[in-house]
C-alpha cells in the first residue's frame, strides 16, 4: 500500500471522500434508473478497451506487485478471462435484459405475469490481491451489464496496479460511472459499511465475515466468494500421470495463490508412493529450472510467505513427510520465492490441514477406501471446489450428488469457473452467492416479477361483503 492512500484512509476526510463519491454515483443512478442497451454497451466496449490496450501496463504492475509473475501467466489467468466475461456480456447483455416470460396461476387467467431485470442501483466490488485484474473485470462487466455503476476497493497489497487502475478507470469511466479506491484494511472497512445495493467480496472466509458484519446495518445484500480446503480426490486405479499433471497444473498455477486451486489430495494408500513420484516428474518437467524459473511465480510479499513457511515447519515437526517437488535450492526470503512441496499426512490438527493454504504447498492425506475418502470430504467445511478424478461414472455421479462443493471439475482441475455458463460461487464457509455470464447479470439486478392482470376478472366475486357464492367457489377450487 503507497503512503498517500494509507494516510487518505485513516481521516475522517477520507470516509467523507468515500461517502461523497459514493452519493454521486447515487445519485446519477437515480437520474437514470434503467439505463437502454445502447448505454450498457458502450461502457462494456470501454472497459474491453481499457484491458485490451493497457494489457502490458497491466502484467508489468502485476508483477512488479509479486516481485515475478510472469506475464503469460496473467494473460492465460487473468487478461483472456477478463475479455471472455466482457465480450460475453456484449454478445447476450440485450437479451438479458429483455422481461421474461412467466406464468399464472389458472385461476388467475387470462391475466399475464413478466419477470423484469431492473438494475439495483450502484454496486460495490472488494477485489483481492491474488488475481487483482480478472476479480475486478469480470463483476465489473456483470455489474455494467445489469446497468448498475459500481465502486471498486482494491488491495493495498498491490500497489502498482492498484495506482494503475485507478488512473485508467479514471480516464475511461466518469466519476458518476465506475470509481476505483484503494488503501489498507482501515479503507475496507468504511467501504463496506458504505449502503451500496450489492456488495461483492472476494477473499478470506475470516474477512469475509467481517465485510457481512459491516454491511448488515444497511441490510445490503452481500455475494461473499471465499475459498477453503478444496480437495482433490485420486479413485483407485485412476492413470496417475494424467491426475498429477492435472492437480499440479491447478495447484502451481500462480504459485497456489488461487482461491479454488487444490488445497490438499487424497490418494488410495497403496499408490501414495507412484504419486510422489509423479509429482516430483512433472514439477521437474514444468519448471526445469527449478525456483530460478521464470515461469514459477513468487508469493506475493512477506506476509503471505512467512505464513506458508510456519505451516510447513509446523507440519513437519508433527511429523509430516516433506517430500520438495524441485531440485536445488528450495526457497529465497529476499525475493519470497517458494518451491513446490508435498506434505504427507500430516495431522488432522494442523494448519495445514485447517486453513486456506493459498500456496505450492500440497498436503497428501492417503486412504484405504473410496467410502472412506468421501467421509474425509463429507465431514469437512464446505468447499469452493472439488476435484475428483475417476473413470467410474457410477462412481462419480455418486460424488456429484453426495459431495459439498461450490462447484467441481471431473478429471481436471479449475475449469469450471472458466465456463459462461456455470455459476460460479461458494456454499457455507466457502462463499454465498455467485456470478459469471447470466448470473452475474442476475445476482446484480432485481428480478422482479409483474403481474399485469386482465381487464376480464373474477376478483369482485372474492371481496367483502363476502356473499354465499364466493363461499362455494372457494370450496370448489379447493376441491379441484
Amino acid at each position: 500500500m503507497d503512503a498517500r492512500a494509507a494516510g487518505a484512509g485513516t481521516t475522517p476526510g477520507a470516509a467523507q471522500a468515500l461517502a461523497l463519491q459514493f452519493e454521486r454515483l447515487r445519485a446519477a443512478q437515480a437520474a437514470e434508473p434503467w439505463p437502454e442497451w445502447p448505454v450498457r454497451e458502450q461502457r462494456l466496449r470501454r472497459l474491453l478497451q481499457l484491458v485490451r490496450d493497457h494489457e502490458p501496463a497491466i502484467a508489468a504492475a502485476i508483477h512488479q506487485d509479486f516481485g515475478n509473475r510472469p506475464s503469460i501467466e496473467t494473460e492465460i489467468i487473468e487478461v483472456w478471462p477478463s475479455l471472455e466475461e466482457i465480450k460475453g456480456a456484449l454478445r447476450h447483455g440485450r437479451g438479458w435484459m429483455k422481461p421474461r416470460r412467466a406464468g399464472v396461476g389458472k385461476w388467475f387467467l387470462p391475466a399475464r405475469a413478466r419477470i423484469v431485470p431492473q438494475p439495483l442501483g450502484v454496486v460495490g466490488i472488494i477485489v483481492p490481491w491474488n488475481y487483482p485484474l480478472n476479480l475486478a473485470v469480470t463483476p465489473l462487466a456483470a455489474a455494467l451489464a445489469a446497468g448498475n455503476r459500481a465502486m471498486l476497493k482494491l488491495s493495498e497489497f498491490t500497489p502498482a496496479y492498484g495506482e494503475l487502475m485507478q488512473r485508467l478507470v479514471g480516464e475511461a469511466f466518469g466519476a458518476d460511472e465506475v470509481v476505483v479506491v484503494t488503501g489498507g484494511a482501515d479503507v475496507a472497512v468504511q467501504f463496506s459499511a458504505l449502503p451500496f445495493d450489492h456488495l461483492l467480496f472476494t477473499g478470506s472466509t475470516p474477512v469475509g465475515r467481517k465485510v457481512m458484519a459491516a454491511a448488515a446495518p444497511n441490510l445490503t445484500p452481500v455475494t461473499l466468494e471465499l475459498g477453503g480446503k478444496s480437495p482433490g480426490v485420486v479413485t483407485p486405479g485412476y492413470p496417475m500421470a494424467h491426475a498429477v499433471e492435472r492437480l499440479l497444473m491447478g495447484k502451481l498455477v500462480n504459485a497456489g495463490q488461487t482461491c479454488i486451486a487444490p488445497d490438499y489430495v487424497l490418494v488410495h494408500r497403496p499408490e501414495l508412493e507412484a504419486f510422489v513420484q509423479a509429482a516430483q516428474q512433472q514439477a521437474r518437467r514444468m519448471y526445469p529450472s527449478g525456483l530460478a524459473d521464470t515461469d514459477y511465480c513468487s508469493i506475493v510479499n512477506e506476509r503471505q510467505y512467512e505464513r506458508l513457511l510456519a505451516g510447513v515447519a509446523e507440519a513437519q515437526e508433527r511429523g509430516s513427510l516433506g517430500v520438495p517437488l524441485f531440485t536445488g535450492e528450495q526457497r529465497s526470503d529476499a525475493r519470497h520465492r517458494m518451491a513446490p512441496l508435498l506434505l504427507v499426512d500430516p495431522p488432522a490438527d494442523t494448519r495445514v490441514m485447517n486453513e486456506e493454504i493459498f500456496g505450492p504447498v500440497l498436503p497428501v492425506v492417503p486412504y484405504d477406501s473410496v467410502e472412506q475418502a468421501m467421509r474425509y470430504v463429507q465431514e469437512r467445511p464446505r468447499p469452493l471446489a472439488l476435484y475428483w478424478f475417476d473413470r467410474d461414472r457410477a462412481r462419480t455421479d455418486l460424488a456429484m450428488r453426495a459431495l459439498p462443493a461450490g462447484g467441481m471439475t471431473v478429471n481436471d482441475t479449475l475449469l469450471h469457473a472458466g465456463q459462461e455458463g456455470l455459476p460460479f460461487g461458494g456454499v457455507g464457509a466457502s462463499g454465498m452467492g455467485h456470478y459469471h455470464g447470466r448470473w452475474g447479470f442476475d445476482t446484480f439486478s432485481k428480478l422482479k416479477p409483474v403481474f399485469l392482470q386482465s381487464p376480464v376478472n373474477a376478483l369482485s366475486l372474492f371481496l367483502p361483503p363476502y356473499r354465499p357464492l364466493a363461499r362455494r367457489m372457494l370450496h370448489w377450487m379447493k376441491r379441484l
